[in-house]
């Protein structure tokens, strides 16, 4: 099928690329683009480019919705760190990441009102990919969007493709009530301006792979290991917490 249009932006972050600090400071490892038959390598990235400016990471993280209706967002609005993830449910490494680490950071983080995680649909292996997303969309209109997401992640899941009988039996699975509801749904114009307002977001910041993340605005790109966003999630929650800090008023 032809190639997106890639829409541009005034500050296009790469995740293709690594930024490298000191020791002692977290850095983020890019991984390579993942292709939907898990060819991918999963092997890092090894440039080094300097730090993007504070800018940057401010407009970055200027892109969490907050919603407090968000129907594909877990936990509080108001959280102090917001991760959003950008991702496609034919790529094996988002499998990875929804089934090793995704639980543990919800069970650690979620529950107690630190993180919030905000998801964005970024098909971009072809039809099943756009047909997945929309479904999932659709599964979000019934409150069943993170049922769907498990069940659509699930270990060899991926292998049985992402058909419109699929689909069905996925939203089935994962306790979508009115089915004929969901197809309609799923078909329909407001699932397809859902899913291209979440591609433009990703690709106008520069993401060409998934799974891609934001943490408070910094870049993680790739199903890392769990130990990378742990560090992430808390340098962002003690950033935060200095930021509001600084904001009381003298006592």
């Amino acid at each position: 099928m032809p190639t997106p249009t890639r829409p541009t932006s005034r500050k296009p972050l790469v995740f293709g690329l690594v930024v490298v600090l000191a020791a002692g400071v977290l850095g983020f490892v890019s991984y390579r683009a993942t292709a939907p038959d898990g060819s991918g390598s999963g092997t890092s990235v090894v440039e080094t480019t300097a730090e993007p400016d504070a800018d940057t990471y401010a407009e970055l993280a200027g892109l969490a919705r907050r919603d407090p209706g968000d129907k594909l967002a877990l936990g509080r609005a108001d959280a102090p760190v917001v991760l959003i993830e950008y991702a496609d449910f034919t790529c094996g490494y988002c499998g990875t990441f929804a089934r090793e680490t995704e639980p543990e950071l919800i069970e650690k983080y979620v529950d107690d009102g630190t993180l919030r995680i905000e998801w964005r649909n970024f098909p971009i292996f072809g039809k099943e990919s756009e047909a997945a997303a929309r479904a999932s969309w659709a599964a979000g209109q019934q409150d069943r969007f993170w049922a769907f997401h498990r069940a659509a992640y699930a270990e060899g899941g991926k292998g049985k493709g992402f058909g419109a009988d699929r689909l069905r039996a996925l939203a089935r699975q994962a306790g979508v009530k009115d089915l004929d509801r969901f197809v309609r749904d799923t078909d329909g114009a407001a699932a397809a301006e859902a899913v291209a307002e979440d591609q433009e977001q990703a690709y106008g910041i520069g993401a060409t792979s998934t799974p891609s993340f934001l943490i408070n605005g910094r870049p993680v790109a790739g199903a890392q290991p769990t130990a990378v966003f742990t560090r992430a999630i808390e340098a962002a929650a003690a950033d935060a917490a200095i930021v509001g800090s600084a904001g009381d008023p003298a006592e």
